[in-house]
């Protein structure tokens, strides 16, 4: 017979019901030994780091808001009378799909603000990525073993400006129409297989009756899908890699310096989530985007005024309206190089971004693991390259709103065209030239404190009756940041004959590569490192203050 202290024992040794779970999916999963291994992993703080986090947060409030808009809405192109509360809108003719996106926005409790959310989740997610791969960029981030997650966010990058364009064409509004008549341009200035291009995917003559319902799918299912796999992908690669981090006293290729993940990190990372989503939240609130009301149905015989895509497509229609009407007619045919060159010219300079990692390992000859960051003065080069770059991009997203600008600032609209062309060419050249020239102020900057100290203001006079600016020594961890840099040598073909003084079969790649090399770190891009001796000379006294 059991007594009442027996049932206490036996009790107090029963374990708790969530350790008894956490024990049964352990011993089947092996959650346990997994967790121990990856929830202490050290993760570097910066605030710059924060930016990829945007992306991740912004990308969750996409699919949640998404997974509630389609439990409304109706992709058809199929015409109906418009008889709900939005009196303006009353007995006009509309796709189902305009409809419905009107009940969203006016009859579904909530709809509005989550059409809202979704819509500014969406530029607030795309503007991130660019953030983001414009921080792992200027830093080398992207260097080896990282070429396969750039990659990967490069891929993310350009599936979310396709998701995004296909979004924003789904409620079948005159905006989204001018649009997609756009894209129809687009596929008809193809050659030879233009006009089939077109007839297959809007399924028969512009606008046809199919596109939302193929638009759809390919919005709320295939590219998220793809895009959630790479995401999940990225961050597996961001596991096993380690973070990088920045240069600093105790931080080497071998070592990650700051927090763990679990409790440290997760809890502040839970904390950012809601940060953001409330800062997309408040800005859905306040600020009106996307208004279908005030902009009416889609109808072929009409264009919105002012028409403007969202602004991680200004380039390309930056290019298009810019580019000089050429054509050329021949054999009964009409090439409309007015729209293809940009349209080939678009996704060529995507793709070199994406491509850059091996493009500057091939050029540099660069096989070492890299996990501390560059500091961007410390290559100069790469960063005027980068410059460059968004100089051109932000030329051409002028350009993609050249009738805005004739109308708010009284402008002419074939100046700003002109002054577009000219900048798309000159602009980039201007800018490489002045960030590199900055770049190596900067290094000779550092190397001038690295020497001399830093400078502190107070003006002394010496007994002789000379006056000197004090200067203060730097710390250790400041010369290590300005100093702990490596400066490459440039690639060299070497001698042209061997030893027997045969002449050497040298490959015009070689020569190539030579050029592109010296162009990245011979003498004019790289100011030398102040040597130990140096240091030692002028802070033993000789001419140090």
């Amino acid at each position: 017979m059991s007594t009442s202290s027996d049932t206490a024992a036996q009790r107090r040794g029963k374990a708790p019901a969530g350790e008894r779970v956490a024990d049964w999916a352990d011993g089947r999963l092996g959650i346990y030994s997994l967790a121990k291994a990856n929830m202490r992993k050290i993760f570097p703080d910066h605030w710059s780091f924060m930016l990829g986090e945007v992306c991740l947060y912004s990308f969750i409030v996409i699919i949640l808001t998404g997974v509630y808009l389609t439990l409304f809405f109706h992709p058809s192109m199929s015409e109906v009378v418009y008889e709900g509360p939005y009196v303006p809108m009353q007995g006009v003719r509309m796709s189902d799909a305009f409809k419905s996106t009107l009940d969203i926005s006016f009859e579904v409790r909530g709809g509005l603000l989550i059409r809202q959310i979704h819509h500014w989740a969406a530029l607030v997610f795309l503007a991130g990525m660019f953030t983001h791969m414009m921080r792992v960029f200027f830093t080398g981030a992207f260097r080896k073993p990282r070429e396969i997650n750039w990659l990967f966010g490069f891929l993310l990058f350009f599936l979310g400006m396709l998701t995004g364009f296909t979004g924003y064409s789904l409620p079948d509004d005159l905006l989204s129409g001018t649009g997609l008549r756009f894209i129809e341009g687009v596929f008809l200035s193809i050659p030879v297989v233009g006009t089939y291009i077109s007839m297959f995917v809007f399924g028969g003559e512009f606008p046809g009756t199919d596109l939302i319902a193929r638009l759809y799918p390919v919005h709320v299912l295939l590219l998220p899908g793809i895009m959630l796999g790479l995401l999940v992908a990225h961050l597996i690669l961001v596991f096993y890699h380690k973070h990088t981090q920045y240069p600093g006293a105790g931080k080497t290729e071998k070592n990650v310096v700051g927090m763990p993940l679990l409790p440290v990190y997760m809890a502040k990372a839970g904390g950012f989530f809601f940060l953001v989503f409330g800062v997309i939240a408040v800005l859905s609130a306040v600020a009106t985007i996307n208004p279908i009301w005030t902009i009416g149905p889609y109808r072929p015989d009409q264009v919105s005024t002012g028409a403007q895509p969202d602004w991680y497509m200004g380039f390309a229609e930056g290019l298009v309206r810019v580019m000089p009407g050429w054509e050329i007619n021949a054999w009964g045919h009409t090439l409309v190089l007015g729209v293809f060159i940009p349209i080939v010219l678009f996704p060529l300079v995507l793709f070199a971004i994406g491509l850059y990692p091996f493009i500057e390992s091939w050029i540099t000859g660069d096989k070492r693991e890299h996990h501390i960051l560059d500091r961007p003065r410390n290559a100069p080069t790469r960063t005027a390259f980068g410059v460059a770059w968004l100089t051109a991009y932000f030329v051409m997203l002028i350009g993609g709103g050249n009738d805005l600008w004739a109308t708010h600032f009284h402008l002419s609209i074939n100046s700003i065209t002109w002054f577009v062309r000219i900048g798309f060419f000159a602009g980039p050249v201007l800018a490489f030239i002045a960030t590199k020239r900055i770049c190596l102020g900067l290094q000779r900057r550092d190397k001038d404190k690295v020497l001399h100290g830093r400078e502190t203001g107070i003006i002394k006079r010496l007994p002789h009756g000379e006056f000197i600016e004090v200067h203060e020594p730097l710390s250790q961890e400041q010369l290590h940041t300005l100093t702990q840099h490596d400066q490459p040598e440039p690639y060299e073909i070497g001698p042209e004959v061997d030893e027997n003084g045969v002449k050497r079969k040298i490959k015009p790649s070689q020569k190539l590569r030579s050029k592109l090399s010296k162009g990245y770190y011979g003498g004019d891009n790289v100011i030398p490192k102040p040597t130990r001796e140096e240091h030692h000379e002028i802070t033993s006294g000789h001419g140090h203050h």
